[in-house]
């Protein structure tokens, strides 16, 4: 670690890692000899030497200097680019057949006597990278930053510092470094990483000294300084952690706390000093305290840091603590303001004004030419020269034959050619995509089957009302009775009243009723508005819908009678044009098969004669090709201005702008007419899945109120029983239940048959059916004629689409379903299909959702539908 106090704070620098000589030179040359041949090791002697000789420069130590460290990073920049051609053509590694005899050898920066040697290229590229981040952090150490220049140089030099560390870890360099067997802690990418934060930490810094010097706002200030605190903060987490934890030096984890303290506190100072401004005390207050607390706790811990950074710290102590007594005063005679708690203040702002600077280009060795020529054989390298010739004309002579199509595609689109002949025999088409939006329409009954949609909305709102009235009744019916019984019996009658019970349920049945009457209002609309642009909507029921498009007609008056002549030229053109195209279309072909054909290799295994003169040859049977490419591009753009005159003379006899303008309008109302439908169909589909859904909801609540009716039977019953128990003044026995059946009108003995349990009448009955509950009598009864409704017991309805049985009143006959409660609203929020798989559909009268809704209303956001 090296140190220099810079204005008035101290920052590190990172000193190099140490190798030892390494020859390149002799195993990579032989490496060379052994696998491709001593000819290819004689042509790279010039390249293992380059190789070398950076190699060497780069064992040489460092000079402090600017100008010898700017020297520094250069070599280490060239080497690293050398390394990178060395990796993919030398296996410099000890996990497969590698090159023999060289080894690398790396000390540990922060602990000179550790090293590792190993036979890896990734150690050694590791290890350079770290070197370069090195190099980067001297340079910026080594600038002068009382200047404006030094700063920009030292806060660049930080920032390419920290890319350097960025990139050894970001490209795993260093994972590959740690499992190729590499033992110093400096090359992990756990030791990047803090590296990366550091120097990133110091060139924020560059920029807190910038904007002090320039005496900027404290507001801004206090946010520089926060970012330089963060940066210090996560350098410091990163060395009290393990692989770091216990490998650095002392005064380094304490130099990193202390700044991360100071900078916090100095951020605490700055924001202090804009709250004054505003006369915030209070907060003022608060903020020094907890600065200085912060630097108080940093100091205990910081053994062996650098005076100057002490003396800064003290000097900021001291600046915070007067500052402070002077905010407690002015607070304590002025303000009286109440200090708020630490806890209660929110996180001081940052603004983070630098980066890791990108390596990607200063380490790209795309252009180097290093080992260019080392390839298995030279017949194939001259064989991939000359396919390379090969491809360079097949794709020219391609792209000039695409570019042809092109500007006759363009042309006669620009000339409406060949549509306005195509019109003029009836033969007219719509644009594509119109012409599958329309289809799209028509296939899904177009504007006339939107009536039988809107009829499904009206009986499914008509079926979903009858089903919440007949709910309603099945609840009145049942109050009803136990009111006649409650009157009946007097005071002994003390079970809940049915309305203090039912609450729930009949808020749910009054907010399905509420959504069913905006949901009929927004039908209305739907049917207003189809019935309104109806007239628009017409023209996609005609079939074609090209009948609906207007056509060329010929000039009622002909002055010379030649319209036949001038369409009859202007089509010979047009089928011409269209043969160049295709002999385009079999020269291209012609090309690809040349291509494929052709092959040299035995050619050049013979060895006669220069690969030039042979490539020559060989060249010249792509010529003949080439000339009927550039002879049709010719003919082709003679033609096109042919077409051009032919087509301005039968625009003028055929008035083609008019029938243009025509054209145009037609287009934008089949266009208007589209959108207008899938409006409305849109609408519609919402609004058959809000009364498929509703339809199930009201249909799970009448079960529910069947389920609660009979429940309140057993109860009745059992009441009913105690109460005429209590009046006789014995026990219950078989004569004395015969003699309360003949004087007060109970339930039949148990001997006689009983009907099926829970079952009931379906939501809907037929035409002619009774749908009233069996328990409900309309009729009056004569006190104490009969203890209970003759249907008491009688089988209930099962629940819909295989629903369970679910009760939430007293002594209920069967468990809720889970999560269910009855004043939870089934509307808009309920969720769940209105199908139910492991149960065949119930039978009419309601009529059969028209597809399956992908879930409960609304489903998509509309006007429609939309409960308030």
């Amino acid at each position: 670690m090296a140190s220099a106090a810079g204005s008035s704070n101290v920052m590190l620098a990172i000193h190099e890692k140490k190798t030892t000589a390494t020859d390149l030179y002799r195993p990579l040359r032989l490496y060379i000899a052994s696998v491709y041949s001593e000819r290819e090791a004689a042509a790279a002697d010039d390249d293992l030497t380059v190789v070398r000789d950076l190699r060497a420069a780069v064992e040489q130590p460092s000079l402090p200097d600017p100008s010898s460290l700017e020297q520094r990073r250069d070599a280490l920049l060239a080497y690293a680019r050398a390394l990178a051609l060395v990796e993919p053509r030398f296996p410099i590694s000890t996990d497969r057949a590698h090159v023999h005899s060289l080894t690398f050898t790396w000390h540990d920066a922060f602990k000179g006597n550790k090293k590792c040697a190993l036979a890896s290229v990734h150690l050694e590229k590791a290890a350079v990278l770290f070197n370069l981040g090195a190099v980067y952090s001297q340079i910026a150490l080594a600038a002068d930053r009382s200047t404006d220049v030094g700063i920009k140089t030292a806060c660049g030099a930080f920032q390419s510092a920290a890319g350097t560390f960025a990139w050894l870890r970001e490209s795993g360099v260093a994972a590959k470094a740690v499992a190729a067997g590499a033992t110093t802690v400096d090359i992990t990418p756990e030791c990047a990483g803090m590296l990366e934060k550091l120097m990133l930490a110091q060139a924020q810094e560059c920029f807190f000294e910038k904007v002090i010097g320039g005496g900027k706002p404290p507001a801004l200030c206090s946010k520089v300084a926060r970012q330089v605190g963060i940066f210090y903060e996560e350098a410091y987490a990163a060395l009290s952690a393990p692989p770091l934890s216990q490998h650095f030096d002392k005064t380094w984890v304490s130099h990193v706390q202390l700044k991360a303290a100071q900078f916090y506190a100095d951020a605490c100072y700055r924001y202090s000093l804009d709250l004054h401004q505003k006369e915030e005390i209070a907060e003022e207050i608060a903020r020094l305290k907890i600065g200085m607390s912060a630097l108080a706790d940093a100091k205990k811990a910081a053994k062996g840091v650098a005076a100057q950074l002490l003396d800064s710290v003290n000097k900021l102590e001291s600046n915070m603590k007067t500052n402070l007594e002077r905010a407690m005063k002015e607070n304590d005679r002025v303000y009286l303001m109440r200090v708020p708690a630490a806890g209660s203040l929110g996180a001081l702002p940052a603004a983070s004004l630098v980066k890791p600077t990108s390596l990607a280009e200063v380490l790209d060795a795309s252009k180097e030419r290093l080992f260019s020529s080392l390839v298995p054989d030279g017949s194939m390298k001259a064989l991939s020269k000359y396919t390379e010739m090969v491809d360079n004309i097949i794709r020219t002579q391609a792209e000039k034959l695409q570019q042809a199509s092109e500007i006759t595609r363009v042309r006669l689109k620009e000339m409406d050619l060949p549509d306005s002949i195509l019109s003029l025999e009836g033969n007219i088409t719509l644009p594509l995509d119109l012409k599958e939006d329309v289809e799209a329409v028509q296939i899904s009954g177009g504007p006339a089957g939107l009536e039988s949609e809107l009829q499904q909305l009206r009986d499914f709102s008509r079926v979903n009302q009858e089903l919440l009235v007949q709910t309603e009744e099945l609840l009145q019916k049942e109050a009803n009775e136990d009111a006649q019984f409650r009157t009946q019996f007097g005071s002994r009658w003390t079970r809940p009243q049915s309305s203090t019970l039912t609450k729930n349920i009949q808020d749910r049945l009054n907010l399905f009723a509420s959504n069913l009457k905006r949901a009929a209002d927004s039908d209305s609309l739907i049917e207003r508005g189809v019935k309104e642009n109806y007239p628009l909507m017409s023209v996609l029921d005609k079939r074609p819908i090209e009948s609906a498009l207007p056509s060329i007609s010929r000039p009622i008056m002909s002055l010379d009678g030649n319209e036949d002549a001038i369409v009859g030229a202007l089509k010979q053109s047009l089928r011409q044009l269209e043969s160049l195209g295709a002999q385009r279309a079999g020269l291209e072909d012609m090309l690809k098969e040349m291509k494929r054909k052709d092959d040299i290799l035995p050619k050049l295994m013979a060895g006669v004669g220069s690969h030039d003169d042979l490539f020559k040859k060989e060249m010249a049977k792509y010529d003949p090709i080439c000339a009927d490419i550039a002879d049709n591009i010719e003919a082709q753009e003679q033609l096109l201005l042919q077409i051009q005159a032919q087509n301005e003379q039968f625009a003028a006899v055929f008035n083609l702008e008019d029938y243009k303008a025509a054209r145009e309008r037609c287009y934008k109302q089949i266009t208007a007419a589209v959108a207008k439908y899938r409006e409305f169909k849109k609408n519609i589909n919402e609004g058959l899945n809000f009364y498929v859904t509703l339809q199930e909801a009201i249909g799970k609540i009448k079960q529910q109120c069947s389920d609660f009716i009979m429940t309140r039977n057993i109860q009745c019953r059992e009441m009913i029983e105690d109460v005429q128990r209590k009046l006789a003044g014995f026990s219950f026995s078989s004569s004395g239940h015969s003699s309360m059946q003949r004087n007060a009108s109970v339930p039949p003995d148990q001997s006689s048959p009983s009907p099926p349990p829970h079952a009931q009448a379906p939501y809907a009955s037929p035409p002619g059916v009774d749908s009233r509950p069996g328990y409900s009598q309309p009729e009056p009864r004569p006190a104490y004629s009969q203890p209970y409704p003759p249907s008491y017991g009688a089988p209930a309805q099962q629940p819909p689409y295989g629903a369970p049985h679910p009760s939430q009143y007293q002594q209920p006959a069967h468990q809720a379903p889970p999560g269910h409660y009855y004043g939870q609203p089934a509307y808009p929020g309920w969720r769940g299909p209105y199908y139910n798989a492991h149960q065949s559909q119930q039978s009419a009268p309601y009529p059969q959702p028209p597809y399956n809704a992908p879930g409960a209303y609304p489903p998509h956001q509309s006007n429609y539908y939309r409960p308030q």
